[in-house]
């Protein structure tokens, strides 16, 4: 990057940015609009409207000297559209999923880039007749849209900013005809969707909607690939200009998480010239901002998997990588049309949900496979004849557990949002609003803890009844006793039984057994809104939120100790072989947990330290989507850094990590996450 970049960058990081936030103005407008959004005879559409109006009229044109692409925030706070009281009400009638508003979902930025917001209203225009009001509130929001970005031009006329003038003179009314209106305009709706309240705005297929504008820009001599990577730099470190203003969990946890290559029909791969530029723009940031996925297949070359495994060698956590031939196959079984899924991206974590015509809900709950197994042998394990009878119950436990999630979801109420409906062609036409649902609206079911519920089976199956070397009683008693008693069990039960992750087939079966008796049973429920139920292999923060509420395990782990994160090994696996993990977490059919999830391994950092470990970690990838996997993350890591970063936080304050499916700053983490992260197996090649 050059200096100038670097200056923003260093500002970025430092949160330089929040000087430019107006707190007197934000507490004003926030104490105003409470107040006023308490009217109840306004509907929740109106109030999301108003509310979006207002916060963006409130906002303060913002340009620094050094700023090819602008907008910057300064008012902080977005009150609730419900007071308590409505909550409450809400909540006695309806599921409300996290907060209740729309987040998650993917919006097609592409058609409107493409087409310009005359042109978007117009077809509103066109439509009206079907619902007058609610059309209404879609030209309102476009308006506050068009006015943000007025008083930007304005503002740039006005202290001799002729580029930036130019720039707005055409963009967000009209489509984008050039590369840096295409990413000025990008900015403009990534702004507007954070300011209308909705959360998790994903970035999605990048390099494909705006691939367009590069080629032709490049083509006819106007741009050259530098301009270009500087742009995108640029555009970059826009994400992290605001990004304490809307964290999830925690900083970092923000969905803007943005999707590169892939295929684009039958056997053609999407991954292209700006698809580099964006690993190098990634590479040369080095921010958690933007969280760059990547698919892949079997035409991805080795090339690619080397570029993108030095961008892993920055220790960001990222590029995670989905398996085309995995997921559309899967995708497809579930019911989506191949066009919709073959344009499947990543959400804020790693499910995997379409752009612009899905309302899918990917996260609304998840399972203990831990927790049904730890149950199932207290419970049944001294009445149980034989390991098939102590199985059966685990798979019939599954099934009730599965029955009550989804009978949780009976109903469920989404905050409106016309904002969002504006990026959901096919809800703008039919004038419907995108809480009311879409194309698709499936819900996703995580699944926690598998590798620690076949590692127990297995060692009640091996030990209790096939070795016989542990009766019955005496397990129940050492698991009750949190291993108090029994550190000689409690080691053999920990170190020296087979584990998945070692690429023993039969403890990789019982995890293959498990996931095929949750995907067979999901897919019998309809949910309410007519889509179908998911099962994942992701754990998002339940693998320490479940592990609360687990005691003792037959796998040797004790009371409090937490799951390992997504689909992963336990955390005490003795394998130190990356390589027998892949195999181990490959030979089950992933195509029927098709949520997402993906196995999540720790690579020591001195790995990456030459050209052959680089290239070693490519052909390790490139084999777990050989064999089938779905979905891969790998850390660099060094636990000796992590512990000084814990004694001194002050000297590691950009130290970045991968958290369960965001990257974040180590030092900002609750002390919890940052425990995890350091007890992870570090996997050496």
């Amino acid at each position: 990057m050059n200096e100038r970049l670097n200056t923003i960058r260093e500002c970025a990081l430092k949160r330089e940015f929040s000087q430019y936030r107006n707190t007197e103005k934000s507490a004003e407008v926030y104490d105003r609009l409470s107040a006023l959004l308490q009217d109840s005879s306004m509907s929740d559409t109106e109030r999301m409207t108003v509310r979006f109006e207002q916060l963006m009229t409130a906002e303060t044109p913002v340009i620094l000297e050094d700023e090819k692409l602008v907008m910057t925030r300064t008012i902080t706070r977005i009150p609730d559209i419900h007071s308590q009281a409505e909550k409450d009400a809400q909540d006695a009638k309806y599921h409300r999923h996290e907060a209740g508003y729309v987040c998650n979902i993917c919006p097609n930025y592409a058609e409107v880039i493409e087409s310009g917001f005359d042109a978007l209203r117009a077809r509103i225009d066109s439509a009206k007749a079907a619902n007058p009001e609610y059309a209404q509130y879609l030209t309102r929001s476009i308006n506050a849209i068009i006015d943000i970005a007025d008083r930007y031009a304005a503002e740039a006329t006005a202290i001799g900013r002729v580029d930036i003038t130019e720039l707005l003179a055409n963009i967000p009314r009209k489509a984008a005809a050039t590369f840096k209106e295409a990413l000025q305009f990008f900015r403009i709706l990534h702004f507007a969707l954070w300011m209308s309240g909705s959360y998790h705005n994903i970035v999605g297929r990048f390099d494909q909607y705006m691939y367009s504008y590069y080629r032709k820009d490049i083509d006819n001599g106007t741009l050259t690939k530098a301009d270009a990577l500087e742009l995108l730099e640029e555009l970059f470190l826009s994400f992290s200009k605001d990004s304490e203003l809307y964290p999830g969990v925690q900083q970092g946890d923000n969905g803007q998480s943005m999707v590169l290559g892939g295929y684009i029909s039958e056997g053609v791969d999407g991954f292209n010239e700006l698809s580099e530029l964006c690993l190098q723009a990634s590479l040369n940031v080095r921010l958690i901002d933007p969280k760059i996925n990547l698919r892949v297949n079997k035409h991805t070359t080795q090339e690619t998997y080397k570029l993108a495994t030095l961008l892993t060698k920055q220790g960001l956590g990222f590029p995670q990588y989905s398996n085309d031939d995995v997921v559309i196959d899967g995708l497809l079984a579930l019911g989506y049309e191949y066009k919709d899924a073959v344009n499947y991206v990543a959400a804020a974590c790693w499910e995997f949900i379409v752009p612009g015509c899905a309302m899918d809900v990917p996260n609304i709950g998840a399972l203990s496979f831990l927790g049904v197994v730890n149950d199932c042998i207290n419970a049944n394990l001294k009445d149980s004849a034989d390991y098939d009878a102590l199985f059966g119950a685990v798979k019939a436990e599954i099934k009730a557990r599965l029955k009550e999630e989804a009978d949780k979801f009976d109903s469920l109420y989404i905050i409106p949002s016309p904002v969002m409906t504006l990026f959901h062609g096919d809800n703008v036409n039919k004038l419907k609003d995108i809480s009311e649902g879409a194309k698709y609206n499936n819900f996703g079911i995580h699944g926690t803890g598998i590798a620690n519920a076949a590692d127990s089976l297995y060692a009640v199956k091996k030990h209790v009844f096939e070795d016989k070397t542990v009766d019955k009683d005496t397990m129940l008693a050492a698991i009750a006793a949190n291993f108090e008693d029994s550190a000689a069990l409690r080691n053999t039960l920990r170190y020296d039984t087979p584990k998945m992750g070692m690429d023993n087939d039969e403890v990789d079966g019982i995890a293959a057994e498990l996931l095929g008796t949750f995907a067979s049973e999901l897919a019998q429920y309809t949910n309410c809104r007519g889509g179908n139920y998911r099962g994942g292999t992701g754990s998002a923060m339940y693998y320490l939120w479940h592990a609360k509420g687990i005691g003792a395990s037959a796998d040797g782990r004790c009371v409090g100790e937490p799951l390992p994160a997504n689909y992963s090994p336990g955390l005490d696996v003795g394998s130190k072989n990356p390589l027998s993990v892949i195999k181990s977490f490959t030979k089950m059919d992933m195509k029927k947990v098709i949520n997402g999830g993906p196995l999540t391994l720790e690579l020591h950092d001195t790995v990456f330290r030459n050209e052959a470990g680089i290239e070693k970690v490519a052909l390790l990838v490139s084999e777990y989507i050989r064999r089938g996997g779905h979905q891969l993350q790998i850390n660099a890591v060094n636990r000796d850094a992590l512990l000084e970063a814990q004694k001194e936080p002050e000297k590691y304050k950009n130290l970045i990590v991968r958290v369960w499916g965001w990257s974040g700053y180590f030092v900002e983490l609750d002390e919890e996450y940052q425990n995890h992260i350091i007890r992870r197996t570090e996997y050496e090649v």
